[in-house]
């Protein structure tokens, strides 16, 4: 059983609904989940805010967040969690927002760094890793840890 059907397994077991709020992944997450039979019953949607206007204007992340510490940060990625919990209307929100490649990387910012936030009606919470390899190497492996991250945290709050 892979990460996505045991997420929408567990979703469909307690009755709750998910949602995302993706960047670099370009709508992966969602992808990965609706390929599971079923989602329909649990997964309601997501937002692509590859831009920061959209991060803005669509998730709610405020102007001092993104000039403060910028779109890839822990404080876009919590507030990207919220917002796309918020704007869908479900229980449990999972964002990410990092830096695939080749480019746009730096000493403090490097390739393969990606924030995730994962929003639940007891909060949000933040976490990052850096991953290796090309730009779809890391695309994959965010979208793999999304999933674990969300699933993760409903987990921790439905034992």
């Amino acid at each position: 059983m892979t990460v996505a059907e045991r997420l929408v397994s567990r979703l469909a077991d307690i009755g709750k609904t998910c949602g995302t709020a993706e960047s670099c992944t370009g709508g992966g997450v969602g992808f990965a989940i609706t390929s599971v039979p079923g989602a329909s019953a649990v997964f309601w949607g997501g937002v692509v805010s590859y831009d920061n206007r959209v991060k803005r204007d669509v998730l709610g992340v405020s102007d001092e967040v993104l000039s403060t510490y910028g779109a890839v940060s822990s404080e876009c990625a919590e507030q990207m969690a919220a917002g796309a919990r918020r704007a869908l209307g479900v229980d449990y929100a999972v964002s990410v927002t990092g830096i695939a490649g080749p480019g746009g990387g730096s000493a403090e910012k490097p390739v393969g760094l990606v924030w995730f936030g994962v929003a639940s009606p007891f909060g949000v919470v933040a976490d990052k890793r850096i991953f290796s390899g090309d730009r779809e190497a890391v695309r994959m492996a965010a979208i793999e840890h999304a999933i674990v991250a969300l699933l993760c945290r409903i987990e921790d709050e439905w034992q």
